[in-house]
């Protein structure tokens, strides 16, 4: 079988010759030449655009474009130097005008000569890798006009030399100016940063230098960052009207770096108006603007919150530190909380809530409030005010508010076990008195004191508010049990659980017949329904109401029970001597002389008298009942004379108390590290010690020592035998 061959097509050249016209290029040339010219002399109208592409596209495709190329850049050239000529030539303030003319005109133009060499632009153009022509144009501008040594510098300085004028407050043409910068982003960012931008930052950083100087010179702190404030709005607003967006940033550093950078430290410490003047006399916005400014330059805000913080750690100081402040524990706090309020306002006002500089300002706070070891008292004390009076004119979210702010000081206290102990004892005081002004605000204050601590820091004096419902329910139980039995006075007793009360072991005194013989009913009713208890009279701690007659005057008294014990004598005795009241009563030497002063020595409440009289009394003053007792009141309260404040001797108490309860704390935590990592360097054992307890206090490391010593002599741990700082925990 045979097989054919397939033919393949083939295309075959012309075989005559096709004549070209030697002329062709110079003719076709001398068209576009011509075509050119009119175009830069405002002719165009009357060209036909169609007839020179045709034209062009004839001359590429015969293999002219290179020749082509060169002639159009040459033709080029030769336009620009014109139009350079009569750049050069204008007068003053015509020079940027007449420049921008002829760049429009120039840009007029090379579109036009692009949409004519079109087809070169296309083919040619990049298989040649040469500039495309209206770049071409672009770029001879650039080097014959822009760059010329007659434009160049001219152009500049002109450039300049409006911007300094508008900085001067005269009024620019900011078209022309935005025309101009324009012309340069378009010939490229480099010819705008090397023409323009570089110049203009280094002639600004000149400029600011020499005003910031001037300025920090006559202006005080304040006035000083209007300016700077100002002049940093106007050249971020100068470069949205006409420069290129790029240059807000740097411009604005220039401004950042010779106005606020180098004049910081100055400015911030600046005497009678910088930040610590500022701070005093709460002047907001000039902080707000202080804030917002050095935000902008390195360790601004550092800086600004270093001053701040040893200012306020100064002014605390001196507040907590200041012996005439110290006389009224009540003004004391409050004075503390005026200034975290004023503070707190500043940080969230003016520095915009910054957590550096919250936590600054807490740092200061607990700094200066631990230089004065009775604050843990005086909080408790001014809380102890609030609660026991109320805040004048306030309702219950108001004293709410007042306990919020009392809980932000109390965070700061290193020393909150002592703090404890006396918010117990004033607890204690209110609560028996019956002079706690809020039964919610007080629960409220438990919650808070819970929350921040704990229930281990509150179980006592939740149990407190126990024994009081406790107290109440057994008062209505016996009385019911008395049936008819009622003759006589009555009592209301409070019975408090040992250990949840601050109460102190005192000798009990001796009662009138009349309330013996009620208190002995109550104890064998409340010891015949309660199995193993123990009753102890606390009678430093109760009072009583009696009634008195003074002549044909009759009042009813309110008094402790030490007092309710004096006053009974006279029942019997119209004179007693000190020496017949103390034995007859057996109450304690010193609470006796209180008793007696309140009754004998406070004008207005003198139901005793004494010779001889005297504010003072001694133990050979003799008493008589004050038959002359006159009062508007008909019920009269007696309240005893008691020192504002502890005395030396139970400060000394309280302190020895609150270290002997912190010992089983300190040791319990050494246990427990022990416990879980059985061996532990000196070191160790003293920071994790101190991290778990310091909710409650700071122990002292040496009484931490002392606490592993006491460890290691019952055998809890032992001491490495090879290394005397390692301990081991023994199970």
């Amino acid at each position: 079988m045979n097989s054919q061959r397939k033919r393949i097509p083939k295309i075959e050249p012309f075989k005559h010759r096709v004549e070209v016209d030697p002329k062709f290029f110079d003719k076709s040339w001398k068209k576009l030449d011509d075509a050119i010219r009119e175009i830069y002399n405002h002719n165009a109208s009357g060209l036909s655009f169609e007839e020179l592409y045709r034209t062009a596209y004839n001359l590429v495709l015969n293999k002219h474009g290179g020749k082509l190329y060169d002639k159009l850049t040459e033709n080029l050239k030769g336009h620009l130097k014109e139009m350079g000529k009569l750049v050069e030539a204008a007068q003053g303030g015509l020079f940027l005008e007449d420049l921008q003319r002829r760049w429009a005109d120039h840009i007029k133009a090379s579109q036009m000569i692009r949409d004519i060499l079109m087809y070169m632009d296309r083919t040619f153009i990049p298989t040649s890798k040469k500039t495309p022509v209206f770049e071409l144009g672009l770029e001879l501008w650039r080097d014959i006009v822009v760059r010329s040594p007659k434009i160049n510098g001219r152009l500049l300085d002109t450039l300049l030399e409006l911007i300094h004028r508008e900085r001067m407050g005269e009024i620019i043409n900011r078209g022309l100016m935005r025309n101009t910068t324009k012309m340069l982003m378009e010939l490229g960012s480099s010819v705008y940063k090397d023409e323009f931008e570089r110049p203009f930052l280094e002639a600004s950083a000149s400029f600011y230098s020499g005003e910031s100087q001037q300025f920090i010179e006559c202006c005080d702190c304040g006035e000083y960052l209007k300016k700077a404030e100002r002049r940093l709005a106007e050249e971020l607003e100068r470069v949205t009207q006409y420069m290129d967006s790029k240059t807000a940033d740097k411009i604005a550093n220039v401004v950042d770096k010779e106005m606020l950078s180098n004049h910081m430290q100055r400015l911030i410490l600046m005497e009678n108006s910088g930040l610590v003047n500022m701070l005093n006399d709460d002047k907001h916005e000039d902080l707000t603007r202080m804030y917002d400014l050095f935000k902008r330059v390195p360790d601004g805000h550092s800086t600004i919150r270093s001053v701040m913080t040893n200012h306020v750690k100064e002014t605390g100081k001196t507040l907590v530190t200041d012996p005439e402040r110290l006389r009224d524990p009540v003004d004391f706090v409050q004075r503390l909380l005026n200034e975290k309020d004023k503070y707190d306002e500043i940080v969230s006002v003016s520095f915009s809530n910054d957590k550096a500089f919250q936590n600054a300002l807490n740092s200061s706070f607990e700094y200066f409030i631990n230089l004065n070891n009775r604050s843990p008292e005086f909080i408790s004390l001014y809380i102890d005010d609030k609660l026991r009076k109320g805040v004048k004119g306030a309702n219950e979210e108001d004293i709410e508010t007042v306990l919020d702010k009392v809980m932000m000081l109390f965070r700061y206290l290193q020393d909150k076990d002592v703090f404890e102990k006396y918010y117990k004892q004033h607890l204690a005081k209110r609560l028996l008195s019956g002079k706690t002004s809020s039964d919610e605000a007080e629960r409220s204050m438990l919650v808070k004191l819970k929350t921040e601590c704990g229930y281990q820091f509150t179980s006592k004096l939740e149990g407190m508010f126990t024994d009081m419902k406790t107290s109440h329910d057994t008062m209505q139980s016996f009385y019911a049990a008395l049936s008819g039995d009622t003759d006589g006075p009555t009592i209301s007793v409070q019975i408090l659980t040992t250990g949840s009360w601050p109460t102190q072991p005192c000798a009990t005194c001796n009662l009138p017949p009349e309330i013996l013989d009620i208190c002995e009913k109550f104890r064998a009713y409340y010891l015949g329904t309660h199995n193993g208890r123990r009753l102890t009279w606390q009678t430093n701690m109760g009072n009583t109401d009696i009634k008195a007659t003074f002549g044909s005057r009759k009042h009813e008294l309110n008094v402790s029970t030490y007092q309710m014990c004096v006053l009974m004598l006279f029942n019997s005795d119209d004179g007693l001597t000190y020496k017949d009241i103390e034995q007859a009563t057996a109450i304690p030497h010193v609470d006796l002389k209180r008793c007696l002063q309140s009754l004998a020595c406070v004008k207005g409440k003198n139901v005793l008298r004494k010779e001889p009289m005297s504010k003072d009394i001694s133990e050979s003053d003799t008493f008589f009942f004050n038959d002359k007792f006159t009062s508007k009141l008909v019920k009269v309260k007696i309240g005893t004379v008691v020192a504002q404040k502890e005395t030396e001797p139970e400060k000394q108490e309280t302190r020895h108390r609150v270290e002997e309860d912190r010992k089983p704390q300190v040791e319990a935590a050494i246990v427990r590290i022990m416990k879980s990592r059985r061996v532990l360097d000196h070191n160790s054992v003293v920071t994790e010690v101190t991290k778990q307890l310091q909710s409650r206090f700071l122990p002292n490391p040496v009484v931490i020592k002392k606490r592993i010593e006491s460890l290691i002599e019952r055998e809890f741990l032992e001491r490495d035998k090879t290394d005397r700082k390692l301990y081991r925990y023994l199970a």
